[in-house]
């Protein structure tokens, strides 16, 4: 078994304590900041149905025999969407609207709310990104002028170690 001095001892024991109070030292970890969107915020960003061709119009050219592909080029044409409901769907399909339009509808729906969604996250990510870099930025230009920054002002640098001269 090892024998330690009295020296040995105190110095082991203030490493010790040393360690323990570096361990609580340490900052506690930050959880990110989550940005939420508030209800007026997320109305704006929800789409509105525009609807230049309304539904009982495209109902009615069905009803005139217009083929399928003739009533979706001209719902893509009038740059309409419609936010259909489950009810709405089957209502209109016993209108005699066929699937394959109000299949149409519906993802040219979904289509765009989820393109709208994209863009603002994209436009939120650019923002930050623009703050990021500003930060930066003045993160430099306040070094730049800080006297004890080595190389510049009054503190030490390499070859310059009383400042400027």
């Amino acid at each position: 078994m090892m024998q330690f001095s009295g020296h040995s001892k105190c110095f082991l024991m203030m490493s010790f304590a040393l360690l323990v109070l570096a361990g609580c030292a340490t900052p506690p970890v930050q959880q990110p900041k989550i940005d939420r969107i508030s209800e007026e915020e997320l109305q704006r960003i929800m789409l509105r149905p525009i609807a230049s061709l309304s539904l009982e119009e495209i109902v009615t050219l069905s009803k005139q025999g217009l083929s399928n592909a003739e009533i979706i080029e001209k719902i893509k044409a009038s740059n309409s969407y419609y936010p259909l409901t489950p009810k709405e769907i089957l209502k209109l399909n016993q209108q005699g609207l066929s699937g394959e339009v109000l299949e149409y509808m519906h993802a040219s729906h979904e289509a765009k709310v989820q393109n709208n969604v994209a863009e603002e996250i994209n436009k939120r990510e650019q923002q930050k990104l623009e703050a990021d870099e500003k930060l930066k930025r003045e993160q430099l230009s306040c070094r730049a002028y800080d006297r004890f920054y080595p190389g510049f002002g009054w503190g030490g640098g390499f070859g310059r170690p009383y400042g400027w001269w």
